[in-house]
């Protein structure tokens, strides 16, 4: 029988721990085949989904047991910004629980409810056009730590994909404590003072890893891999916790860090880390007097 969950209440159903081999929900998955990455700007929010392009069967990441179905639409979904549509979400033995949203309601299996045992690459649905993004018709995918309660980047989990989006930083603005933003690209001297480091978002790529340093030190490393609710916004993890408004203060700009620069010649190197290890190097030679 299909029921509606709140998040409150899916929280309470996740417990335990473990490890296993994960999958992709659907046969083909690569950069060309997901629009969207885990950490990215969408609906106004962090993103703690990854997001396909077209419609697509959709199975199971893991072996697991159904937890809840969701056939219909709530304003109240806590983790879930934005509405999740037809979903259907399952726990698995390794204390991770896997969501899969945006599904067609007319094709989950009839079999599928609460405390259905299902089998790696057992079949859950089609994916539809049932969620927020109602444009589109591709599955909407979250793994979270139920132990944690924190999302998890599901490529962290997942068999590699053949090849990543190109990272680029593009402009590079350095916010002051003014609130003024400086184009490093091109304005080279600057007063010393704490400044926050972004660069151009990118409308599909996210970084795994940004790893800025003054002069060779070490300054912050923002990290992908999970994210966390603080005082009920979602956060990715620095030096501090970040929220929303801090890592996308507009829909242009991602933050990559806090800085201090002191008076003398700095340079500020950035490093864009894919989940494959691949980098992105650069480096801002200023005048800081």
């Amino acid at each position: 029988m299909k029921k509606t969950y709140i998040y409150t209440a899916i929280l309470a159903l996740l417990a335990t721990s473990g490890a296993s081999a994960f999958d992709w929900p659907l046969q083909e998955t690569n950069s060309d085949t997901i629009i969207s990455d885990f950490g990215q700007l969408i609906g106004g929010n962090i993103s703690t989904s990854v997001i396909y392009k077209d419609d697509a069967e959709v199975c199971s990441s893991d072996a697991g047991s159904v937890i809840a179905v969701i056939d219909d639409h709530s304003d109240d979904f806590g983790w879930f910004e934005s509405s999740l549509g037809a979903a259907a979400i399952v726990s698995h033995s390794d204390g991770l629980a896997t969501v899969y949203a945006n599904l067609n309601s007319d094709s989950l299996q009839e079999n599928l409810g609460e405390a259905t045992k299902i089998s790696t690459k057992g079949k859950i649905a089609t994916s539809g056009n049932s969620a927020w993004q109602a444009e589109s018709n591709g599955l909407e995918f979250k793994v979270f730590d139920r132990k944690n309660l924190a999302a998890v980047n599901p490529k962290i989990l997942m068999p590699r994909i053949a090849k990543e989006p190109h990272l680029e930083a593009g402009t590079v603005y350095l916010l002051d404590k003014n609130g003024n933003y400086h184009n490093i690209n091109t304005e080279k001297r600057l007063a010393p003072g704490t400044y926050f480091v972004y660069k151009l978002r990118q409308n599909k790529a996210v970084p795994y890893k940004t790893i800025v340093a003054v002069n060779g030190d070490s300054a912050e490393t923002i990290v992908y891999d999970t994210i966390t609710e603080k005082e009920g916004k979602l956060c990715l993890s620095g030096n501090a916790s970040y929220s929303t408004k801090d890592m996308y203060p507009d829909n242009d700009k991602q933050l990559l860090a806090k800085i201090l620069l002191t008076k003398g010649q700095s340079t500020l190197t950035i490093t864009l880390v894919n989940i494959q290890e691949n980098s992105t190097l650069l480096n801002y030679k200023l005048d800081i007097y």
